[in-house]
C-alpha cells in the first residue's frame, strides 16, 4: 500500500519515467516472488504423497447414496453435486459468462487427490446414468432401442474417465507420490467398469477376460490386506463380480461356468500380464508396504462357529466387530472382579458394541431383502444373514451373562447381612430371570441354534432350569405376606422344570453341555448345579409347609376370619326357605347329617298309623262343614284370604 502512495504522488509531481522505472523494477521483484513461491508450491506438491482408494472410496460413495436399495438416479444426483462442489475446491470451472475458459492439463505435479476423485465421481456418475437408461429399457419397450443407446453412450463415457484415472495414477506411481495398494485397487476398479460394459455389449469372450483378470488381483489384494477392513473390501467386490463372470462362461458355452474360481485362476494367469503393465512388480511391492504396516494395524480375528470360519465381507461390520473385540479383551483383563460393578460396565460395553454390530448387520439384510437381489456368495457359504443370526446369538449370550451376573451379586450381597434377609430381595432377582427367560426364548428362535440339535436340546435344558430358579425365588416372595398355598404350589411347578432339564440334557450327544466352539459356556450347567437346586427346593418346601402348620394349623384359607352376619339374612330367613345343604357346599363345608327315622313294622303301630290318618280326615271335613261368620268378617271376607 505505501509503495502504490509513492507512485501516485510521484506522477503528479513531476518526473514520472523515473519512478516508473523504480515502480517495473518493483513489478519485476513480485514477479520473481510469485514465481518462487508457485514453484516451491509445486515441488511441496509433488513431493507429496496422494492416498487415493478407489474401491473404497467407490463403495462408501455407492451405499450411502442409494445403491444400497438400486436408487440409480439418486446416485447420479449425488454424483454430480459432488463433481461440482469438487471443481470448485479446484479451481477448475470454465469461467463466467459466455467467455470459455479451458482448463489447464493435470500433470502428476499437481495432482491432487481431489483431481482423482473428480475423475472417479464421473465415471460413476456416467456408469449411474447408464444403469438407469437400462432399467428404462426395460420398463418402456416401445423405446427400448432409443434408451439402450443412449445407455451405452453413457456407459463409454464412463469407461473414458476411468482410463484417465488409471493413467493420471500410474503417472503418479512412476514418480513414486502414489502407493501399490492405490494403483492396485485403480486398476481393479478399472478393469471391472471395462468388463460390465462388454458384458453390457454382448462380447462375453473379452469381458470374461476383463472381469476374470480384476478377480485374481482382487484375491491378491485380499490375501495380502494389511487390515480387516481391505480384506472384506476386497472379498465384497469379489462376490458382486463372481455372478457376472459365470454368466460370460455360461453364455460361451463353457462345461464347468459353475467353477468361477478355476476359471479366474486359467484367465487371470494368462491374460494378466497383457493387460497389467508390470503387474508381478506391482503385486511384489503392494505385499511388500502390507508386511511394513501389517504390525501397526488391528486385525480381526477370525470368528468361528462349530469349527468353521465366519466370513465378513463388509467392511462396515468389520469397523464395528474390531470394537467388540476391543470391549471382550477388557472384559477378560477384569475377570477377576466378574461381581464388582466393574464387571458390569464391561458388559455393557461390550452389549452396546454388539448392538451397533447387530444395527449394521439387519440394515445389509433389509437392503438385500428390499432391493431384490439374492446373495453374491457361493451356494453352502455363510451369506450376510448367517451373520446376522450369529451376532444376534452373542448379543443374547452376553446380555444373559450380565443378568446371571448381576443376580450372583444381588444374593452374596444379601448373604453377607447378619439380620434378616430382605424381602425385596426375590422380586428384584425374579425380574432378572425373567429377564434371562427372555433372551433364551429369543435364541431358541434364531436359525443357527435351530440347525443344531445339540445347541437347540441345550438351550432348552437352560430355559427348563432358569424357570425352576424363577418359581424358587417367586415362591420366597409370596411367604412374607403368608400366601403358603401359592408358595407351595410354585414349588411343585420348579420340581416338574427340573425333571424336564434332566429329560432335555439326556438327548444332547454324550448327555453333557454342547461344544464349546458354539459358545455354550455362556451359561455353564453342571449336574452339580441341577442336584444344588433340587436339594434347595425340597428343604424350602419342608421349612414352608411348617410355617404353614404354625401358622394356622394349615387351614385352606389363611385370611378367613370370623365376621358378622349382615341383618339381611336375619330377615330374608323369615320369609324365605334356604338350600342350606346348597349352601354349605357353596362354602366348602360338609353337608350335615340327618339323623334317619327308625321304620316301625309291629301290628299295633300300624293300626295306630291308620287311627292317626282316619283322625285327620275327619277334622278336615270338620273344618270344611262350619257356618260362615257374619258381620264385619263375613262382609270382607275376600280381602282377607276368604275364597
Amino acid at each position: 500500500m505505501r509503495v502504490r502512495d509513492q507512485q501516485s504522488r510521484s506522477i503528479s509531481e513531476g518526473p514520472g519515467r523515473t519512478w516508473m522505472g523504480a515502480g517495473s523494477k518493483i513489478d519485476g521483484a513480485v514477479t520473481r516472488r510469485a514465481f518462487l513461491f508457485h514453484h516451491l508450491e509445486h515441488s511441496r506438491m509433488a513431493d507429496k504423497i496422494v492416498v487415493f482408494k478407489a474401491l473404497q472410496l467407490a463403495n462408501e460413495q455407492r451405499n450411502a447414496y442409494g445403491l444400497r436399495y438400486n436408487d440409480y438416479v439418486r446416485y447420479r444426483k449425488h454424483c454430480a453435486n459432488r463433481t461440482h462442489r469438487l471443481r470448485s475446491t479446484l479451481k477448475m470451472t470454465h469461467g463466467k459468462g459466455r467467455e470459455f475458459k479451458k482448463l489447464p492439463a493435470i500433470t502428476p505435479e499437481i495432482a491432487q487427490d481431489g483431481h482423482l476423485q473428480l475423475l472417479l465421481l464421473e465415471a460413476e456418475r456416467a456408469w449411474a446414468h447408464s444403469q438407469d437408461l437400462s432399467a428404462q429399457a426395460l420398463a418402456d419397450p416401445d423405446h427400448a432401442g432409443t434408451l439402450r443407446h443412449s445407455a451405452t453412450g453413457r456407459f463409454r463415457r464412463a469407461v473414458h474417465h476411468a482410463t484417465q484415472l488409471l493413467s493420471l495414477c500410474q503417472s503418479l506411481y512412476a514418480v513414486k507420490r502414489l502407493s501399490a495398494e492405490n494403483l492396485l485397487q485403480t486398476t481393479i476398479y478399472t478393469l471391472v467398469l471395462n468388463g460390465r460394459f462388454l458384458r453390457f455389449r454382448d462380447e462375453f469372450d473379452d469381458a470374461l477376460v476383463q472381469l476374470g483378470v480384476a478377480r485374481g488381483l482382487l484375491d491378491e489384494l485380499a490375501s495380502g490386506a494389511a487390515t480387516s477392513r481391505d480384506q472384506a473390501l476386497a472379498t465384497l467386490f469379489s462376490d458382486e463380480i463372481g455372478p457376472e463372470i459365470r454368466h460370460c462362461a455360461h453364455e460361451l458355452g463353457r462345461s464347468k461356468a459353475y467353477d468361477v474360481d478355476g476359471i479366474v485362476a486359467a484367465v487371470a494367469k494368462e491374460h494378466r500380464a497383457a493387460l497389467v503393465d508390470g503387474c508381478d512388480a506391482l503385486i511384489a511391492k503392494f505385499k511388500a508396504e502390507a508386511g511394513e504396516d501389517g504390525g501397526k494395524r488391528k486385525k480381526l480375528k477370525t470368528l468361528v462357529w462349530e469349527g468353521q470360519s465366519v466370513p465378513v465381507r463388509n467392511p462396515e461390520l468389520v469397523d464395528v466387530l474390531l470394537k467388540v473385540q476391543d470391549a471382550e479383551l477388557r472384559l477378560e483383563k477384569g475377570a477377576g472382579s466378574s461381581t464388582s460393578k466393574r464387571g458390569v460396565k464391561a458388559y455393557d460395553a461390550i452389549l452396546s458394541a454388539l448392538s451397533d454390530a447387530e444395527e449394521v448387520a439387519r440394515k445389509l439384510v433389509e437392503a438385500q431383502q428390499l432391493s431384490g437381489s439374492t446373495s453374491a456368495v457361493a451356494s453352502g457359504t455363510r451369506d450376510i444373514h448367517f451373520v446376522h443370526a450369529y451376532i444376534v446369538y452373542q448379543l443374547l449370550s452376553r446380555r444373559i451373562q450380565r443378568d446371571l451376573l448381576l443376580i450372583s451379586a444381588l444374593i452374596s450381597s444379601d448373604s453377607t447381612k447378619d439380620n434378616e434377609t430382605d424381602a425385596r430381595l426375590f422380586p428384584a432377582v425374579v425380574k432378572l430371570l425373567d429377564t434371562t427367560l427372555q433372551s433364551l426364548a429369543q435364541m431358541r428362535t434364531l436359525s443357527v441354534v435351530d440347525d443344531s440339535p445339540d445347541l437347540a436340546a441345550a438351550v432348552d435344558a437352560r430355559i427348563g432350569f432358569t424357570k425352576a430358579r424363577r418359581c424358587l425365588f417367586l415362591a420366597r416372595s409370596y411367604t412374607p405376606v403368608r400366601k403358603y398355598a401359592e408358595a407351595l404350589t410354585l414349588l411343585q411347578h420348579a420340581n416338574i422344570h427340573i425333571r424336564e432339564t434332566h429329560s432335555t440334557l439326556s438327548l444332547i450327544e454324550g448327555g453333557g453341555p454342547i461344544s464349546e466352539d458354539a459358545g455354550s459356556d455362556f451359561f455353564p450347567l453342571q449336574s452339580e448345579l441341577i442336584s444344588t437346586l433340587e436339594t434347595t427346593l425340597a428343604t424350602t418346601t419342608l421349612a414352608f409347609k411348617r410355617e404353614w402348620f404354625a401358622f394356622n394349623g394349615g387351614a385352606p384359607d389363611t385370611t378367613a376370619r370370623a365376621e358378622k352376619k349382615p341383618l339381611f339374612f336375619d330377615i330374608a330367613v323369615n320369609y324365605v326357605g334356604l338350600d342350606v345343604d346348597k349352601l354349605r357346599e357353596r362354602g366348602g363345608l360338609p353337608p350335615l347329617e340327618v339323623a334317619a327315622v327308625p321304620v316301625v313294622s309291629t301290628p299295633a303301630a300300624k293300626s295306630k298309623a291308620k287311627e292317626d290318618v282316619y283322625e285327620a280326615d275327619e277334622n278336615k271335613e270338620d273344618v270344611k262343614q262350619q257356618p260362615a261368620r257374619g258381620g264385619l268378617g263375613s262382609l270382607l271376607g275376600g280381602w282377607w284370604g276368604r275364597s
